[in-house]
């Protein structure tokens, strides 16, 4: 439901600022994308989910494991590099913080069924940015490419782990990123939202030192997946 309202957002927003735009008929900005290398910043919305692999073992039968996730936030910085005049190879470091719920549904103790994971993320992707030709104040465009997360909140090196009440994730991860968006050329500056999903290559979870913990022994993968709301400025 969340991810409907994030995309929801999107549409609407950018469906009212490319309309206004058209409406112009000056054209703004018309040497921007001819410039070799420039600069901005983005500002968004993110909700990451994890998706959660199960594995049958015998210590733990009836394992049931779910995630609740909540939207979080993001920031950072752009660097554009024109290779082409369709093409564009984008550098955007940037945080991303947000909350999730893994519920351990097949634990009898109220204490041992929820672990709450806040996580801050660097989160800096390397992406090729495909665009079509200008048309009047708009551009629409299709990102890809991949992505290093430094988890700052993972507690991969705490030696407590689920029997003390403390869940882990590794610290450092890999994703893989796809998305839409459109530019919207204004009179200061260019306006680009864009939506896109984000997905982990590696297993991000950090195993508890006990092989058949009732915690993370029924866990054969688990690895974020997010849909980010990005509105960047250049």
């Amino acid at each position: 439901m969340m991810h409907q309202k994030i995309i929801f957002f999107y549409f609407f927003i950018t469906s009212a600022i490319a309309l206004y735009a058209q409406q112009e008929r000056i054209e703004y900005l018309p040497t921007f994308d001819k410039r070799k290398i420039h600069y901005g910043f983005y500002l968004g919305f993110n909700q990451n989910d994890l998706k959660v692999g199960m594995r049958d073992i015998e210590a733990v039968p009836d394992a049931n494991i779910a995630v609740s996730p909540t939207i979080g936030f993001n920031v950072g910085m752009i660097a554009d590099l024109r290779l082409h005049k369709n093409l564009n190879l984008r550098l955007e470091p940037g945080l991303m913080t947000n909350t999730k719920n893994i519920n351990f549904n097949h634990l009898p103790l109220a204490n041992e069924q929820t672990r709450e994971v806040s996580v801050t993320y660097l989160h800096i992707p390397l992406l090729f940015k495909f665009s079509t030709d200008r048309y009047k104040n708009i551009r629409p465009y299709v990102l890809a490419g991949l992505s290093y997360d430094y988890n700052f909140s993972s507690n991969e090196a705490n030696q407590d782990d689920n029997s003390s009440g403390q869940f882990r994730m590794k610290t450092s991860n890999y994703m893989y990123e796809v998305g839409v968006g459109i530019d919207i050329y204004l009179y200061f500056f260019k306006f680009s939202p864009s939506i896109r999903g984000v997905f982990a290559i590696n297993n991000e979870i950090k195993y508890d030192k006990d092989s058949n913990s009732k915690w993370t022994a029924p866990i054969d993968y688990m690895g974020t997946r997010g849909v980010f709301l990005t509105l960047a400025f250049e």
